[in-house]
């Protein structure tokens, strides 16, 4: 089955371009074994839209169409870089070009026309993924990231979250914490009904052992409680 991978564009502002080079190949490569989507986070192209409505207090819908906008930006820089993308502006085209085995790259404006989120900063391309994730059925969400999980606070203090359920995370970010994700993140992914990880972005190889074992170092975000059974968490 189909995995969404959304590649944040903070990779390379805080990892080097180099870093981001080195996944956009590991992803070209892992799409001859495993079918995958990819959808383009903001980059420097969001933060100029931040700035520019911070300066000028633009309309919600404003700002976010032209944060939408930026993603198209980033994914046109992404399809230069992952071997064998394919940019494709709706679903069909990506289902497509990921079943003739080439790395669907997701421009998403036209498919957001129809405003399916609500029109807030709480919503970037981290929901916008899992949207997407639940629109085309995916096993998977695999938010990429340059750190290496999901951390309760920030900055972090010890080893990332390792498994936690929706309704926890829901909990997290209500109170203000696990900011490593949109505030409404926990909502797509209730509606989306799939489990979502959040992965180090300058370790490719935990990509790759997601996309072959079904699980690798990060956080896991499932999409029912989470319930410890002899030191184990587990699905509920």
């Amino acid at each position: 089955m189909l995995t969404v991978v959304k590649v944040g564009g903070g990779l390379a502002r805080e990892a080097g371009d180099g870093a981001l080079r080195t996944l956009c190949r590991a992803i070209g490569d892992a799409v001859a074994r495993r079918p995958m989507l990819v959808v383009p986070g903001g980059s420097g192209f969001a933060d100029a839209v931040r700035e520019h409505d911070s300066r000028f207090a633009l309309r919600a819908a404003t700002a976010h169409r032209m944060a939408i906008l930026a993603m198209e930006q980033f994914g046109w820089l992404l399809s230069d870089l992952i071997p064998g993308a394919v940019r494709c502006t709706d679903l069909a085209a990506a289902r497509t070009a990921a079943a003739r085995g080439g790395t669907p790259i997701l421009l998403p404006a036209a498919l957001l026309a129809g405003d399916p989120l609500p029109a807030t900063w709480a919503v970037t391309s981290d929901s916008i993924a899992a949207w997407v994730a639940g629109a085309l059925q995916a096993a998977r969400l695999v938010l990429v990231k340059p750190v290496a999980g999901l951390y309760r606070d920030w900055p972090a203090d010890g080893e990332p979250l390792a498994r936690l359920s929706v309704g926890e995370l829901a909990e997290l970010r209500a109170a203000g914490r696990a900011a490593g994700v949109d505030q409404h993140l926990p909502e797509a992914l209730r509606a989306a009904g799939v489990e979502a990880w959040v992965l180090d972005g300058r370790e490719p190889a935990r990509l790759v052992t997601l996309l072959e074992h079904g699980s690798t170092e990060g956080t896991l975000v499932t999409p029912r409680a989470v319930t410890s059974s002899r030191g184990q968490a587990a699905p509920g």
